[in-house]
């Protein structure tokens, strides 16, 4: 039946938006390396507009531990050095006229823990969101049911997404996994 059709598709979609908000939210935790992710959501005053520093500079990796950042308008390299400084993540940008220099420091031990704690509070955010979607899509086909849906459909479409959540309950554990043995790995 279409209507469920709709529904069983809508379920999928947040499901896979659930995703999709993890492995972004996973991609500004720290794992030991330099990435241009570990500054996106830092924020600059670029001339009365609140920015992102990815917008108003080039942000690069040339190894594993370090950061360059070198802004457009090198008016710009006090300003988001403070941001920096204020985004409270640990780095202390060098300044030598040109660029900052980010030397991303080794994690510590205690440090790898509290972040694979994070690491899986941003996993069961996911699997809530998960099983949010399929408990609205069964509520819809209750409703569907009752209005004249046949009774085989509906518990097709049920089996349907409950099987589908299984299988994105599966995939969110794998990269919660799969993060956490990056964090770990020294």
């Amino acid at each position: 039946m279409e209507d469920l059709d709709f529904f069983i598709e809508t379920a999928e979609e947040g499901m896979d938006a659930a995703i999709m908000h993890l492995e972004k939210e996973l991609s500004q935790v720290r794992a030991g390396k330099a990435s241009p992710s570990l500054v996106d959501n830092i924020k600059v005053d670029y001339y009365g507009v609140i920015t992102p520093i990815s917008q108003v500079a080039n942000i690069s990796t040339p190894d594993a531990k370090t950061i360059f950042i070198q802004p457009w308008d090198k008016a710009m390299l006090g300003i988001i050095e403070k941001a920096i400084q204020n985004a409270n993540l640990g780095f202390n940008p060098a300044n030598n006229g040109e660029v900052l220099r980010i030397i991303v420091p080794p994690l510590t031990e205690e440090r790898r823990i509290q972040l694979v704690k994070q690491v899986k509070n941003f996993g069961e955010s996911a699997k809530v969101s998960i099983r949010g979607q399929r408990r609205d899509a069964i509520e819809e086909f209750k409703k569907l049911k009752k209005e004249g849906a046949s009774e085989d459909d509906a518990k097709n479409a049920e089996q349907t997404v409950h099987k589908t959540h299984e299988d994105y309950i599966k995939k969110v554990d794998e990269i919660i996994e799969a993060k956490e043995k990056e964090i770990m790995t020294i």
